[in-house]
């Protein structure tokens, strides 16, 4: 089996999950069309292509939803480098497939020959690549010039890197507005709400009152008011958004897999750091299919700690526990999010949705122990680019798919 771990992260910045269903990607033969995204077809033979690749790469859980929404999202992203003019040149396309074959430590004709063994044709697999080349330069060209990082950040972005040698640390206050995501009406009326609050909302008062209104999260309550946080615990692109804000401005909207949200920048400050950065972080899952806050609640009186979890789920589905350690860099910005706000063997219920109760427990957190001493400024200036490209595609790609139409045939 190929190297999956390399592989699967040089494939995750570009997949979200989405809902499909397996069954009827097998209706009408292999080049009948399964979904129509503005009028242009997703065939079988493409969805139950990007299946087998997604096996070869890691077999991600609910592997058919993730396969389907990367389709749906690749049109959206070619269907916009169209339009821009944006194109792919064949010698980057070449240099691109070489590079993806590298994560796997194999060069471009072992990779093709060794997926071409599960049925992936080496085409599907430039599709895949060029998809993601194209939309990195969609979006370069539309937010290359409000990505300027100053000396000032690039300080704090050094700083919030220490390791616990008693330097500082940077922490932001926030404030957050959650809305409604989980089906896709939801999802479209949260986006172009998210759209208009972002764009109006002018101070903590007001984004205070629209959070009471509108927001869905534990805390609503309190305006949206979020407690101190390390920048280093959040995920990078909502990190590179953060840090891109003034006091008392608004970020765009940041989509995630049930959810839309925005964030009010309240306050920074550097403190001390409390701990190394996190590298990765050990955390367990435990799913209550149709479950109610009440029943997960049973479930953490019951577990103190990650490994009581296993008692608490003996004679059940396998499923129904998840546990894994994962890079940071590589969490879904909403668990990522739920995540920072924990301490060891604490919990969350913040994932959870109508389908399911989930009880999110922080197992550990691995620290960054690398000596960090002869830091290079311009990688730093490089990543906080990065991230904020992320960000700003996350939520580009957010405003595609819900002025998009996407129908079954």
């Amino acid at each position: 089996m190929i190297r999956r771990v390399g592989l699967a992260v040089a494939a995750a910045a570009i997949l979200v999950l989405t809902g499909a269903d397996d069954g009827r990607a097998q209706q009408g033969g292999p080049f009948a069309p399964r979904l129509y995204v503005n009028d242009t077809a997703i065939t079988n033979y493409e969805f139950n292509q990007r299946v087998q690749f997604l096996r070869l790469l890691g077999n991600p859980p609910r592997i058919e939803k993730v396969a389907l929404d990367g389709l749906i999202d690749d049109r959206l992203r070619m269907d916009e480098a169209k339009r821009l003019g944006v194109s792919v040149s064949d010698e980057a396309l070449q240099e691109g497939m070489e590079e993806f074959a590298a994560r796997g430590s194999l060069d471009l004709d072992q990779f093709v020959a060794l997926i071409g063994q599960a049925g992936v044709s080496k085409e599907s697999f430039r599709d895949f690549v060029k998809a993601g080349l194209a939309w990195r330069e969609v979006v370069r060209t539309r937010y290359g010039p409000r990505t300027q990082v100053t000396d000032a950040e690039i300080d704090r972005a050094v700083q919030s890197a220490a390791s616990g040698s008693g330097t500082a640390g940077t922490q932001v206050l926030l404030s957050e507005i959650v809305l409604r995501a989980d089906t896709p009406d939801y999802r479209r009326d949260a986006m172009a709400l998210a759209r208009q609050l972002s764009d109006s909302i002018d101070s903590a008062g007001a984004f205070a009152a629209a959070a009471r209104k509108y927001s869905v999260s534990r805390s609503r309550d309190q305006g949206g008011r979020m407690g101190w946080m390390p920048l280093s615990k959040l995920p990078p692109a909502i990190a590179g958004q953060v840090l891109a804000l003034g006091p008392g401005k608004v970020s765009a909207p940041i989509e995630m897999d049930n959810a839309i949200v925005l964030f009010q920048l309240r306050s920074v400050r550097e403190g001390k750091a409390a701990s190394q950065k996190a590298l990765a972080v050990d955390y367990a899952i435990f799913t209550i299919p149709g479950g109610t806050l009440a029943e997960a609640m049973k479930v953490r009186m019951q577990a103190d700690t990650c490994d009581d979890l296993y008692g608490v789920a003996r004679g059940l589905p396998p499923e129904r526990l998840l546990r894994e350690t994962r890079p940071v860099a590589d969490l879904p910005p909403d668990l990522a999010q739920e995540l920072a706000k924990l301490d060891d063997n604490e919990v969350s219920y913040g994932l959870s949705t109508p389908a399911a109760a989930e009880v999110l427990m922080l197992c550990g957190r691995t620290p960054d122990l690398e000596d960090r001493g002869g830091i290079d400024r311009e990688a730093v200036r490089r990543q906080l680019v990065g991230q904020r490209l992320a960000g700003y595609a996350d939520s580009y790609l957010a405003e595609l798919k819900a002025d998009a139409i996407i129908r079954e045939p």
